[in-house]
């Protein structure tokens, strides 16, 4: 069990016992200390904009020397955001990312499949599993070294038993353990996946295909994990950790639950404290006891707002895809919304195609009565091409004297 409160108000309590600590740290940044720092329940929104304006150090309450890390995100949904942290404020990062039902021990061999570079979810799930003994394989997904042949090696050769990745990454896995004549990955006990929403569909999909559970995690790069799944297949907010709240936008109005929008203000961060950060992400929360007696709020994720079109979403288009009969293989597909058109695509094997058209063309007319749906497939390797899943690793060092006939074109390319 995670925690010694007892019910959801012995949470509550945890919450407002720490408060007086996270409002005295906001005072001690320049953005809250010209905002004004009163009661969190008067506190207004601090936004992405907000951190973009007060972009490098205008957050910054504590000494620079005492920063272990900085971070920006992805910038996937506008201009990236900075983020810091001290060596304190690592201890309370790893330590929720960790909060898996599953563990991680020093049995473990753990591969790192997100990046590492800027944002923080590789640094992280590395941390964590170090903290806790395991052997990490830092196979930062967006590196030149690490192909999806190579990722499938390691994970066959090195007996590999925990992943972490973005689930759509799984999916590349199997995919070029296939191509390359893999089959069976023994050592494997669970696939961490996080950083894109994830429909039972496709979680269970990805499941059978490993023959492993899929554990998911929530977070961002400007506050680290948020939320994690138990064994139930809930996922939980780390509400003993931050404080919680949903954001109405057409209302203004913030509640403990509901849906709407999450707004999170962590209860344990010395470097970069954070009041009410919206994150923009679409959220229904709720509290209610679950079977794993964690007493913590529960929450289901609807996706970054900023990524629904004309009222889609990947999650609604995902679960429609991922619940075509599983010997059509359909693993990957995109989308286009365009007013009152909607186009799909599938990548699917000949035998299939005629059913997986029919079949998902169905399911989209039923849930989307009013869009005009155009539904194409391509033949396997359409979307995904065989020489990504086969292409081998990348690595290239300055170089200046080359060889008779050697390209020469190279000189002083390292990627």
């Amino acid at each position: 069990m995670i925690g010694d409160w007892q019910d959801f108000d012995g949470l509550a309590r945890l919450q407002q016992e720490r408060l007086p600590a996270v409002l005295a740290a906001a005072e001690r940044s320049p953005f809250y200390r010209k905002r004004g720092v009163c009661d969190l329940a008067q506190q207004p929104l601090t936004t992405k904009q907000d951190l973009r304006d007060a972009y490098p150090f205008g957050l910054l309450a504590c000494d620079r020397a005492d920063l272990a890390t900085y971070h920006e995100s992805s910038g996937s949904s506008g201009e990236p955001t900075a983020s810091y942290y001290t060596e304190s404020d690592w201890d309370d990062l790893a330590e929720r990312f960790a909060r898996k039902w599953t563990g991680i021990t020093a049995e473990d061999t753990m591969m790192v499949r997100t990046p590492y570079a800027l944002m923080i979810t590789g640094h992280l799930a590395h941390a964590a599993a170090r903290r806790h003994g395991a052997t990490v394989v830092p196979a930062d997904n967006r590196s030149l070294a690490t192909p999806y042949s190579r990722v499938v090696r390691l994970l066959h050769d090195l007996g590999v038993t925990l992943t972490w990745s973005l689930p759509t990454d799984t999916l590349l896995w199997a995919a070029a353990a296939r191509a390359g004549g893999y089959r069976d990955f023994p050592a494997l006990r669970a696939l961490f996946v996080g950083g894109e929403p994830v429909g039972p569909a496709r979680k269970a999909r990805i499941a059978r295909v490993w023959g492993a559970p899929v554990v998911e995690e929530y977070g961002a790069t400007e506050t680290g994990s948020l939320a994690g799944e138990c064994e139930h297949g809930t996922m939980h907010l780390w509400a003993d950790r931050a404080v919680f709240e949903v954001h109405d936008p057409a209302t203004g109005e913030l509640r403990p639950d509901g849906r709407g929008q999450l707004v999170v203000t962590p209860l344990y961060r010395e470097a970069m404290p954070l009041l009410r950060y919206a994150i923009e992400d679409e959220v229904e929360v709720s509290y209610v006891q679950c079977p794993c007696g964690w007493h913590l709020p529960s929450v289901r994720l609807l996706g970054r707002a900023a990524f629904a079109v004309g009222g889609l979403t990947q999650l609604g288009l995902e679960e429609l895809v991922f619940t075509l009969p599983e010997e059509y293989g359909v693993w990957f597909w995109r989308a286009r919304a365009d007013g009152s058109r909607l186009r799909v695509e599938i990548e699917v094997a000949d035998r299939w195609r005629g059913a997986a058209v029919h079949d998902l063309t169905a399911s989209l007319r039923t849930a989307f009565p009013d869009l005009q749906v155009a539904l194409a497939a391509v033949p396997t390797g359409g979307l995904v091409p065989f020489s990504l899943l086969t292409a081998q690793a990348e690595v290239m060092k300055p170089r200046g004297l080359f060889g008779a006939g050697e390209d020469w074109d190279s000189a002083l390319r390292y990627y």
